[in-house]
């Protein structure tokens, strides 16, 4: 083993309601930690150096990384408590009105939600915080549809750098605006620059890469330089596996309108496929492949559609959860003894 502690990185993927999925697994590895630490109280973010997300894993992150208001150095929220925003507000976040309906001709002319309802849920979890206020750096994705590139949102830049330092509630929402589904994100910086963002899905849905290269250029605490691939353990977690098929016969004569759906699914599912490859084949080459975990789970019983939160989907997506977690109960378990020993 290398001779520093090893950096302890954590990725989500996007993926709508289905972040739930993520979600129920990640409450079922600091349950597991807190037995094996032999701490009740320990929280997630305790356990990870940088924590990244993209789309619905964007907005855990941000849960996860909120400072406790009796200690802002502590985290405020356990990781049942940030599975809890979608359980609970989830068919209020995904509902649409008549006239929204009619509006967006269910969101082909418009999109397909009224932002509102996400907006409030933001600001009851993240109220005024900055990102600069976060507990551990973390790294969410967004994209610049002015400047046409990605726009990361990074907590440890934003302590040194007011360009870089945002309301979390609006990272959280710009990070969450997909196209189609939510009104492009307007964010202002502490520096009062204006950015239009949309979903970092539509470019990097497993930011889990995005997040070994930030790490690369990071040195967290004085005690450690920059790590390299072999200093780093990555667990990085989907929200759900996609089985549906696209046929040629049907898909031959598709023009936009039919595209649309399909295109973002192919699009989200090969981009997360691609990372994974790249990291499994980083990681093999330097001799760790332990250091790497990777969970694509099942999505059971639950729906593949990223905006159903039927009363009978949410209780499926957090069951797929549960069932996902016991599936991979060994491989979080020795994930787990590498977190703690590189607390």
């Amino acid at each position: 083993m290398p001779n520093q502690k090893l950096t302890r990185i954590l990725s989500i993927d996007g993926g709508g309601i289905r972040g739930i999925i993520p979600g129920q697994i990640l409450v079922a590895l600091e349950e597991k930690l807190q037995k094996m630490d032999n701490n009740p109280e320990a929280r997630l973010s305790e356990y990870f150096d940088l924590i990244a997300g993209t789309s619905t894993g964007g907005i855990l992150t941000c849960i996860y990384l909120c400072p406790s208001e009796a200690d802002p150095l502590k985290p405020r929220f356990s990781a049942k408590d940030a599975v809890e925003l979608y359980l609970d507000r989830g068919d209020e976040i995904f509902d649409v009105s008549f006239w929204q309906k009619v509006r967006s001709a269910g969101g082909i002319t418009d999109e397909k939600y009224d932002e509102s309802n996400l907006e409030e849920a933001l600001e009851d979890y993240l109220d005024e915080l900055w990102l600069s206020d976060l507990v551990k750096p973390s790294l969410i994705t967004s994209y610049d549809i002015k400047n046409r590139k990605g726009h990361f949102f990074k907590s440890h830049r934003a302590k040194n750098d007011k360009s870089y330092n945002f309301k979390v509630r609006e990272a959280a929402r710009a990070t969450s605006a997909a196209p189609t589904y939510f009104e492009v994100a307007r964010v202002k910086s502490q520096t009062n620059t204006v950015y239009p963002l949309i979903d970092g899905g539509v470019f990097v849905n497993n930011p889990a890469l995005c997040a070994y290269s930030e790490a690369r250029t990071t040195r967290f605490d004085s005690s450690r330089n920059k790590p390299k691939a072999a200093e780093m353990a990555i667990l990085s977690i989907g929200t759900g596996n996609e089985d549906e098929s696209y046929q040629y016969k049907k898909a031959k004569d598709w023009g936009a309108i039919q595209w649309i759906v399909p295109i973002i699914d192919i699009m989200m599912s090969g981009v997360s496929q691609t990372v994974d490859y790249q990291l499994k084949q980083i990681y093999d080459a330097v001799g760790r492949p332990k250091q790497y975990l990777r969970i694509s789970p099942d999505l059971g019983d639950a729906d593949t559609k990223m905006d159903n939160a039927s009363m009978k989907n949410l209780k499926a997506l957090k069951q797929a959860g549960i069932d996902n977690a016991k599936k991979y109960d060994k491989e979080l378990t020795d994930f787990a003894k590498i977190l703690i020993a590189n607390k």
